[in-house]
C-alpha cells in the first residue's frame, strides 16, 4: 500500500524549497509505475498559493481535506514562513501532523515553524544561512549546524538553504526506499548529489 507524503505550502514559499522535493518523489513515483507514494501539495485552504517572485501553484487539498495518515511531511521555506509561524491554525496542524509522521523533512526557512513551536528543542539542525540567528534565538537549546548541507535528528531531517533540499530529499528518498532507488532518481534527474555534506543522527523523537 502506498505511503502519503505531504508538501505544505503557503503565500510566499520558495520555488525550490516544495519544487526539489517535489521533483525527487515525484520522479522516483514515475520510474516505478506511480507505485512508491502518494505525493499531496497542501495549504490551509486548499487554494493556489503564491510562491515567492510571483509564481502561482495550485495545490491538492486544505488542512480539513489532507488525508489523515500523512506519513512524510516536507516543510519548505520561503519569506512567507516570517507571517505564518506563529498563527495558531499552522501551529496546530504542524505539529499533529510532526507527531503522527514516521519523518519530517525541513528545507531552508522551513525549520522556523518548527523553531516557533519548541520542536527542535536538543536536536541538531539546518537552515538557511541568513536564517540561524534568529533560530538560535527561538531555540537557544538545540544545536545549529550551519556548515553542513543537511542534518537528522531523529525523525526530523533538516536541510540548509534552497537547493540542499534536493540532497536531504534523495536521503529521505533511500530511507522511504531503498539507495538503489535514490540512486535510480538522482541519475535521472541528472543531479550530482553532495551527501557527503550531512551530519550524524542526533536524538530519538
Amino acid at each position: 500500500m502506498k505511503k502519503n507524503l505531504a508538501i505544505l505550502m503557503f503565500d510566499q514559499v520558495e520555488v525550490l524549497d516544495f519544487a526539489g522535493p517535489f521533483e525527487v518523489f515525484s520522479v522516483a513515483n514515475e520510474l516505478h509505475d506511480y507505485g512508491l507514494l502518494n505525493v499531496l501539495t497542501v495549504s490551509i485552504d486548499g487554494k493556489d498559493v503564491c510562491a515567492v517572485n510571483g509564481l502561482r501553484v495550485g495545490v491538492d487539498c486544505s488542512f480539513a481535506s489532507c488525508p489523515d495518515d500523512i506519513h512524510y511531511l516536507v516543510i519548505p521555506g520561503g519569506d512567507g514562513t516570517k507571517a505564518i509561524f506563529q498563527l495558531p491554525e499552522y501551529q496546530c496542524w504542524v505539529k499533529q501532523r510532526y507527531q503522527q509522521a514516521e519523518q519530517v523533512l525541513t528545507v531552508c526557512s522551513g525549520t522556523r515553524l518548527l523553531a516557533g513551536m519548541g520542536l527542535l528543542s536538543g536536536k541538531q539542525f539546518c537552515t538557511h544561512q541568513e536564517v540561524y540567528p534568529q533560530l538560535v534565538a527561538l531555540a537557544p537549546d538545540a544545536f545549529p549546524q550551519s556548515h553542513l548541507r543537511y542534518v537528522r535528528a531523529g525523525k526530523l531531517l533538516s536541510a540548509g538553504g534552497i537547493s540542499a533540499g534536493i540532497d536531504a530529499a534523495l536521503d529521505l528518498l533511500k530511507d522511504i526506499t531503498s539507495a538503489k532507488v535514490a540512486n535510480k532518481t538522482a541519475i535521472y534527474m541528472e543531479y550530482h548529489r553532495n551527501s557527503a555534506d550531512c551530519g550524524m543522527d542526533f536524538g530519538r523523537d
